[in-house]
């Protein structure tokens, strides 16, 4: 499965989550990720988040079957090249 995961925590925590979703996603932004990933993976990185995360955080994740049904484009500088989309 293909996922797009986008956080919103506290500065104190903002490390602790980027260095746990780079272990599962590639980091393409400030606080987004994206990549493939297995169910059983996908459901390890949420289990991980919640136990850093308090009730004022957010961890939003969008998920398809197949990276060629999305559309990425990109005006700028691009963090981390994927090269998923076309």
């Amino acid at each position: 499965m293909y996922v797009i995961a986008v956080y919103d925590v506290r500065a104190e925590r903002t490390g602790k989550l980027l260095k746990l979703c780079r272990r599962y996603l590639t980091w393409i932004q400030n606080s987004v990720f994206e990549g493939e990933i297995s169910p059983v993976r996908l459901k390890e990185l949420k289990i991980e988040a919640k136990k850093l995360m308090v009730d004022e955080d957010s961890l939003i994740i969008f998920s398809s079957r197949e990276p060629r049904w999305l559309q990425k484009d990109v005006i700028g500088h691009e963090r981390n090249s994927t090269d998923n989309f076309f």
